[in-house]
């Protein structure tokens, strides 16, 4: 098991100093048990959210109407929720309140996943109440309690549960599985940004194809996803970013990066990239260059598998882009407004298949043909 961040370990202690309980909860026990790099520690509590902030110096009142305050301790920062309860969920996805408990296990039976249900003390002693360590042991995704109540609570739970399936390569129990079939309808209701976030966490795990799964559930059908090719490919590029992104879209002409809220520079670089299928020689590489720049060619180029290509093409410093030209538009004898342009993109034309004429004279000896 991954050591204890040593800052959490403090936290925990002030907290069982001045007489409550404190234990680290969810993603975190979950991943050291797996023996996982733990990204974030959450902790849950019984102290109040007044008192937590009471005890520790730099808080940030992060969520306090669900009894979250964010510690800041030596550089790290540390959600703390108060134990509690949930009320009825209004929209599918967040509860309209909260009520503060001192039970541990009442906080750990509103939770997602068997696997995110446990607690862990600062001794390293596991309070698992819903089988997580059995379900670790057995690679399985499946909801606390009933999946019906747990998914019609909250929707996202469907998405992250295959997200978690193919982050840990787990596979998601029946019952679970039935369960998200039925109620993948209310995905409708969640926003763009939040099934964005599941998405492209699957597509950057081990097995991107897992959005094929959500596809197949019908979990993105409100998004007009629904039937999809072989999408094994995703797996044959860097899980980078883009990369997984725009190959995603090259695979599903339907996916719409606008609806799904990308930032505007990531769309239009996926866009471009996923259109440019051809590139299996150099010629070709320098025309998606001159086409669509560096770093869509770029980003296309490791969809295709031509990085190698655009490394030669970067080391030769060969002419690619108009500003590369040996000629500026206003060297270009009698020609004015439109013309200008055309002309530079048909000497870029020429350029990018004899480089060797890229000079000056050269260039203007072309127009006089």
């Amino acid at each position: 098991m991954e050591k204890l961040d040593p800052r959490a370990l403090t936290i925990l202690s002030r907290l069982e100093q001045a007489g409550h309980q404190a234990v680290l909860v969810g993603g975190c026990v979950r991943d050291l048990l797996l023996g996982r790099h733990v990204h974030d520690y959450d902790i849950a509590t019984s102290a109040l959210p007044e008192q937590v902030c009471a005890l520790f110096p730099h808080t940030v009142p992060t969520g306090l109407r669900h009894g979250t305050v964010t510690v800041l301790l030596d550089g790290g920062s540390y959600e703390l929720t108060t134990f509690r309860t949930e009320g009825a969920y209004l929209d599918h996805r967040r509860p309209e309140a909260v009520q503060y408990v001192q039970d541990l296990s009442e906080d750990l039976s509103r939770r997602d996943f068997t696997i995110n249900a446990m607690a862990m003390d600062r001794h390293g002693v596991v309070t698992d109440l819903f089988q997580g360590q059995a379900d670790l042991q057995a690679g399985l995704i499946r909801c606390v309690g009933n999946p019906d109540l747990r998914f019609s609570e909250d929707a996202l739970r469907m998405l992250r549960a295959v997200r978690f399936s193919a982050q840990l390569d787990f596979r998601i129990e029946a019952r679970t599985l039935a369960s998200a079939q039925v109620l993948a309808p209310t995905c409708a209701a969640l926003s763009a940004e939040r099934v964005r976030d599941e998405m492209e966490k699957a597509l950057l795990s081990p097995h991107p194809e897992a959005i094929g799964q959500m596809m197949d559930l019908g979990l993105l059908a409100h998004l007009g996803l629904r039937e999809h090719p072989e999408l094994s490919p995703l797996s044959s590029v860097p899980p980078e970013r883009l990369a997984r992104w725009a190959m995603a879209k090259r695979l599903l002409p339907q996916l719409d990066l606008t609806a799904l809220r990308l930032d505007k520079k990531a769309e239009r670089l996926c866009e471009a990239a996923a259109a440019l299928t051809d590139m299996d020689t150099l010629l070709a590489c320098k025309q998606a260059i001159a086409e669509k720049g560096w770093e869509a060619a770029r980003l296309a180029a490791v969809l295709n598998g031509q990085l190698p290509r655009m490394e030669e093409i970067a080391a030769s410093g060969d002419c690619v882009t108009i500003p590369q030209l040996a000629v500026r538009g206003n060297e270009l004898p009698g020609l004015s407004g439109p013309e200008v342009a055309q002309t530079l993109h048909r000497l870029l034309q020429h350029v990018l298949e004899h480089p060797e004429d890229n000079q000056k004279e050269r260039l203007l000896a072309l127009l006089k043909k």
